[in-house]
């Protein structure tokens, strides 16, 4: 009897450790599930907003650097100058041009042309290359006009200056061209042009078509117009009269170098005939 009470004592014994055992395994288990839960919430809760963002987006490759835009054309500054507003026919009209880069304030390089207003179009009557500093350009306009200019040249917009107004006013050279015209038209008696003269006939017609002048259909009425030019004086396109005591009986234009042009006599052709005598004087009509 006391042997079988000692082996369930030991029966017992031997369960009660066994339950013990599968306490603290349980407990150990739910421990490690407790802390694995916290070590899992801590990380959702810990991790930064940049890094979830990283996590969840791939990496984004940098926008490629935008071209640099070149430089829009500069409008350069254009600086002219013309030697006169007032030019007498058949001289020449000299206008000078510098261009500045308004980036700079140096000289601009380029083309300028200078052009001339006809028919309402603009014409390019001179150009010139600008490099290193001014350019002068040149023309003899024949009448009143309007000149510009117009430079063009890389990396610039293509300029042009306000207009100029030129007033061509008639002169000795005009004259002299108008008379020259009419050489080899044939003498006739009280005859004003255009196909025949008589002497003050012809300069009257010469005149008034060159200069827009009036003049007497008379050789002696004539040496009272103008302006009184000494002998010494005297150029091309002035009026020249002869005279008989102080009475005018003959006139004609003067050529230059002694010669004059004039319709002489019946039977002779307007045409450049050297001067005669001293006893003339000298009226100029126009500058």
């Amino acid at each position: 009897m006391q042997q079988h009470s000692s082996n369930r004592g030991r029966h017992r014994s031997i369960q009660g450790r066994h339950r013990s055992i599968q306490a603290r395994r349980v407990a150990g288990g739910t421990a490690a599930l407790s802390l694995g839960l916290a070590l899992g919430a801590g990380q959702l809760l810990g991790a930064s907003p940049a890094s979830a963002a990283t996590a969840k987006a791939p990496v984004e490759a940098k926008a490629a650097a935008a071209p640099k835009a070149s430089a829009a054309p500069k409008s350069p500054r254009i600086i002219t100058k013309a030697n006169t507003k007032n030019l007498p026919w058949g001289s020449t009209l000299k206008v000078t041009a510098k261009v500045i880069d308004p980036r700079t304030g140096k000289v601009a390089k380029g083309t300028i042309r200078l052009q001339g207003l006809r028919g309402g179009k603009w014409q390019t009557w001179d150009t010139e290359t600008v490099r290193n500093g001014s350019v002068t350009l040149q023309s003899a306009p024949k009448g009143t006009t309007y000149v510009r200019t117009l430079f063009t040249g890389s990396g610039y917009k293509q300029t042009t200056t306000n207009r100029i107004r030129i007033a061509v006013k008639a002169s000795g050279a005009k004259v002299l061209a108008e008379a020259v015209k009419h050489k080899g038209a044939l003498y006739k008696f009280a005859a004003a042009g255009p196909k025949r003269f008589d002497c003050s006939g012809f300069t009257m017609y010469v005149y008034k078509t060159a200069a827009g002048k009036s003049l007497p259909h008379k050789a002696d009425g004539q040496q009272r117009y103008g302006t009184s030019v000494s002998k010494s004086k005297v150029k091309a396109g002035d009026l020249i009269i002869y005279r008989s005591g102080s009475y005018g009986y003959h006139v004609g234009i003067y050529a230059g170098g002694g010669y004059m042009y004039d319709s002489p006599h019946t039977g002779a052709r307007v045409g450049k005939h050297k001067m005669y005598g001293s006893n003339y004087v000298v009226r100029r009509l126009v500058a």
